[in-house]
């Protein structure tokens, strides 16, 4: 099993930056592909951003295609989503997650068997 941890989000401008951490505690992090969702009131929760677990490997979704970098430190037991030129429609609660399959990286939720708590990130006009 995993633990998962997400840093806190906050309140950005429009056009702003802010990176999110989110740290893992439990069986090795290596073991884990990773990925960003994100869900906003009223609507599903979306994919972000994923990454393999050596890192060789990410995707994103192509609402944040371009503006978000999703990276991991193994040695830190830590993946990172760094968000650029912050909209409106960006502001959503922010969750990490551990998938335990072996390859590549996913884009559907019922593959990932752990998430962190969740994080605010409002983004104002």
């Amino acid at each position: 099993q995993v633990q998962l941890v997400e840093s806190e989000g906050g309140l950005v401008q429009t056009g702003g930056s802010l990176r999110l951490s989110c740290v893992a505690s439990g069986r090795t992090f290596s073991s884990y592909s990773m990925g960003w969702f994100r869900q906003a009131p009223g609507k599903e929760r979306e994919f972000v951003a994923a990454i393999s677990r050596s890192g060789d490997i990410t995707f994103y979704g192509d609402s944040v295609k371009g503006r978000f970098t999703i990276s991991r430190d193994n040695a830190k037991s830590t993946v990172y989503l760094q968000m650029n030129s912050l909209a409106p429609e960006d502001t959503a609660v922010y969750y990490c997650a551990a998938r335990a399959e072996i390859w590549g990286v996913s884009t559907m939720i019922s593959e990932y068997g752990y998430w962190g708590q969740g994080t605010q990130v409002t983004v104002s006009s």
